[in-house]
């Protein structure tokens, strides 16, 4: 997300150090969840994972991303030949209250809309948001069409050497 609310990938430059971070977190997903668009993005990877490229933070993340089961979110994608990708069948709420109820499994969101939708259902438990330090003017906010406010507590930051920031914040209920 860009400092102004912008979830465009087009317009950040990631580096060695925000690949390397999401590799760490990816290793510790047992499920992705995508929306069709960003999913279709997110397929570029497995011909990384298919013909490295020699740079390795990419070549990692590529790996690891393709090796995380994803499942997709679409009124339109009816199917999906990338080994371990599946189109949902059941609404939202089901299909994710029954990943986290799986043990030891991460359930990781990565869509703009998916993320919103997910935040209105009181679906997340933890928010991970990399905050790169690029006004970007317009596009895409990243959280968009909510109906409430949703108050959040910052319980860790990490800063990369690029700038951005990873700013981890917990859903839970804060006590006054």
């Amino acid at each position: 997300m860009t400092l102004d609310g912008i979830c465009d990938h087009t317009a950040v430059t990631p580096d060695e150090s925000l690949h390397d971070h999401y590799t760490d977190l990816l290793r510790t997903a047992g499920v992705l969840l995508y929306g069709r668009k960003t999913f279709q993005l997110m397929e570029y990877w497995r011909s990384v994972a298919e013909s490295p490229t020699g740079n390795r933070s990419l070549d990692d993340f590529a790996r690891v991303m393709d090796a995380v089961p994803k499942v997709v979110f679409s009124r339109t994608l009816t199917e999906t030949d990338w080994p371990g990708a599946r189109i949902a069948t059941r609404d939202l709420r089901t299909e994710v209250e029954d990943l986290k109820q799986q043990d030891g499994l991460a359930v990781y969101a990565g869509s703009p809309g998916l993320i919103s939708s997910l935040t209105e259902l009181n679906l997340i438990d933890e928010y991970q948001i990399c905050l790169h330090p690029v006004i970007a003017g317009g596009g895409l906010p990243l959280f968009r069409d909510l109906t409430r406010n949703k108050n959040l507590n910052l319980v860790q930051t990490k800063q990369l050497a690029s700038g951005a920031l990873i700013l981890y914040y917990s859903a839970s209920t804060l006590i006054s």
